[in-house]
């Protein structure tokens, strides 16, 4: 995955706010699923196709993070969802 990758959340889940939080479940596996407020918000901005080069600028503009640290811990997450079949990667 790279910052010019398209992700989309999977069509096989639904999920729900949680007090800020985001709780998913796998349809597919019926595994449940959750993430903080941050991973939530992540959640959030990729319920349309969007490049993670996209999700990158946003959470530059909303949170106090160093681009570095933003863009592996972006990836690290981003491989994790699609590692558990909640999120698509599309051709960019």
């Amino acid at each position: 995955m790279t910052k010019s990758s398209v992700v989309v959340a999977a069509k096989h889940q639904i999920s729900c706010d949680v007090s800020g939080e985001a709780v998913i479940l796998n349809l597919k596996s019926g595994v449940y699923y959750g993430l903080d407020a941050l991973g939530a918000r992540i959640w959030d901005l990729i319920q349309k196709p969007m490049t993670v080069g996209e999700i990158h600028s946003i959470l530059l503009k909303e949170y106090e993070v160093q681009p570095d640290r933003c863009e592996r811990d972006l990836l690290a997450l981003l491989q994790k969802l699609a590692d558990a079949g909640l999120i698509a990667k599309q051709a960019s």
